[in-house]
């Protein structure tokens, strides 16, 4: 009996699957959106028919499509066309530069935004620009450059169209640097609430419907790029529902993703959470859409009161004693209508608290396989390990500390740093563990520099922050992008693993990631992006393959120039030729940073 033809092999590959019962194979073929088989060229041979395409994979190493567990991508499309990224730049002389060319091209009323994903410690300086150099590269376009979640730095153009005067009061949990005469500086301070700087941001002119289907559909191709194949969104700040869905349900009503995309739904009014969620599970379901697009549950912020925000320069903020109360009746709401749940956590203190409310809920309503997780547990003791695991609960890791490790260590210690987060310990107690980055503003959408962290255990900066008991070997670290994540939106029997039966995703890479040196990994990207056995990334020889994408509008747009995160291959020529303009032209303001002094 034959076979029926498949709609594409892929041979002669290095193709780690992540199967125990098939862990390496050279060939599979692709039909229907699954893999039909996975092994030798032998083993695909009798589903090459007249119509199979055939891709020569010339020796590339091939793993299971990347899946961040923890990213805030539908926010991130809708804004990417606007933001100049720095995330993976080397030095500051060069981010400078390409903040000076992209004020000259930005045209009134437009800011030039530099929104997260990179940290001090990644440049050859070792330092954040100061304020007079951000005036100098760009006097009269606004500029707004956010620093995680800790500062954001604004030129005086900016300052004018944010109205900010002597005579506007700092925020509860907010600063507004002032000088002598008690004129704002410019350096907005998180104390450790970063609303002072969600809000801030949010004033800006926003793109029209069209630019913002370009900018998801730009995004969603540059996370392609990164060999990325699916994402769990966790809301946002700013996110609300319906409203700023419209564009991501547009593009998978076009059947225009390229991303498979489960989304939880996060509350955006201090004191109407419950409303929300209540309005919400009348409205949706989790599971609703399909493998492409689906909701997943709430959180990752179920109630204000449990924000404690991971702004290591500043002190752990203490939660109001109001918080059980209200997060009490959220979460027994969720395990009512049976939704499963996120909930952001950084400190092992917070923990205690919200899995007091989960035990309380738990006696009630019982959870009995309700699928919840916390988000972050940089600090997580052993001790609220073991409730988790009685609790039947996950955790989803970043790599937070990679750009935050030099804050933490700072503020706590090296030796609390060691075990922050206990990832290893954590997998050691079986509880389900998947990785991502919280990107895009706390940390890069990179899954690679993700990776590097998890192998070596070191920040971006290069400080080493775990020794080998909290360092993963390639492969564990690896699934946790997949098999792993795959748990987190329910699809551990579809996602993670190459093997018949299984969604045909995978991702062909530029290096082999199981070879290269530990300071390598974080460079690797995709030559061969497949998802669902369509082709939707492709470089280097496999370019011809990739379906076209449209330029980047507005044509002001960064992308245009200096494209998403960092790549040598791709983006040094650009960059550097502003570097050059900039050094040899430009005034380059010397001397140390002001805005490091909390």
């Amino acid at each position: 009996m034959t076979a029926a033809s498949a709609e594409t092999i892929l041979t002669n590959g290095r193709i780690t699957t992540l199967n125990p019962m098939v862990p390496a194979a050279t060939s599979v073929a692709i039909d229907g959106g699954r893999f039909v088989a996975v092994g030798s060229e032998r083993d695909t041979e009798p589903y090459r028919g007249a119509g199979t395409r055939v891709i020569d994979l010339n020796g590339h190493t091939v793993v299971p499509g990347l899946n961040d567990s923890h990213i805030h991508v539908i926010r991130g499309g809708l804004n990417f066309n606007m933001e100049l990224r720095w995330d993976g730049v080397p030095s500051l002389s060069l981010a400078l530069a390409m903040l000076r060319d992209q004020a000259r091209r930005t045209p009134p009323p437009q800011w030039v935004r530099v929104i997260g994903g990179w940290g001090e410690f990644q440049f050859a300086e070792k330092r954040l620009p100061t304020l007079e150099e951000i005036n100098g590269v760009s006097p009269d376009t606004p500029v707004f450059v956010l620093h995680l979640y800790d500062r954001a730095l604004v030129n005086g153009a900016a300052l004018r169209v944010l109205g900010y005067t002597k005579d506007t009061p700092d925020p509860p949990g907010g600063e507004i640097r002032r000088d002598r005469a008690g004129n704002p500086t410019g350096l907005l301070i998180a104390r450790p609430n970063a609303m002072l700087l969600y809000a801030s941001l949010a004033k800006g002119p926003k793109l029209g419907f069209d630019d913002q289907l370009n900018s998801t559909r730009l995004f969603l191709r540059e996370l392609n790029r990164l060999g990325l194949t699916s994402a769990i969104d966790a809301g946002g700040g700013f996110q609300n529902y319906p409203d700023d869905y419209h564009v991501i349900g547009e593009l998978a009503r076009r059947d225009e993703l390229t991303l498979r995309i489960a989304y939880n739904l996060f509350t955006q009014r201090p004191g109407g959470e419950y409303d929300d969620f209540a309005r919400w599970t009348g409205m949706t379901a989790p599971g609703e859409g399909g493998d492409t697009f689906k909701v997943n549950g709430a959180g990752e912020m179920l109630v204000f009161s449990a924000a404690d925000f991971e702004d290591f320069p500043e002190p752990r903020p203490e939660l109001l004693p109001t918080m059980e109360a209200q997060l009490q009746k959220v979460v027994r709401l969720l395990a009512e209508k049976r939704w499963p749940f996120r909930l952001h956590a950084t400190y092992d203190e917070s923990i205690g608290r919200f899995l007091d409310v989960f035990e309380g809920v738990d006696r009630e309503v019982p959870f009995q396989g309700l699928r919840w997780f916390f988000d972050h547990a940089e600090t997580i003791s052993d001790k609220n390990l073991e409730r988790v695991t009685r609790l039947g609960g996950g955790i989803a890791i970043q790599d937070r500390m990679a750009f935050q490790g030099e804050y933490f260590v700072a503020r706590y210690g090296a030796a609390a740093a060691r075990r922050s987060p206990p990832v290893a310990r954590m997998l050691a107690m079986g509880i389900p563990v998947g990785a991502g980055t919280d990107a895009t503003r706390v940390a890069s959408y990179n899954p690679w520099v993700s990776l590097k962290w998890l192998v070596s255990g070191r920040t971006v900066g290069g400080l080493k922050l775990y020794d080998v008991r909290n360092r993963l070997d390639r492969t564990t670290a690896l699934r946790l992008y997949t098999e792993g994540s795959a748990w987190f939106s329910g699809d551990e029997g579809l996602k993670g693993r190459i093997a018949a039966g299984r969604l045909a995703d995978l991702a062909v890479l530029s290096a082999d990631y199981f070879a290269v040196p530990e300071e390598e990994i974080g460079g690797i990207e995709s030559l061969l992006t497949v998802m669902g056995g369509r082709i939707v990334h492709g470089a280097g020889e496999f370019t011809s393959l990739a379906p076209p994408l449209p330029p980047a509008s507005p044509g002001w747009s960064p992308v245009t120039s200096f494209g998403g995160a960092w790549s040598r291959s791709e983006r040094l020529p650009r960059a550097a030729a502003a570097a050059r303009t900039f050094r040899h032209g430009g005034r380059h303001a010397r001397g140390g940073c002001g805005c490091l002094a909390f």
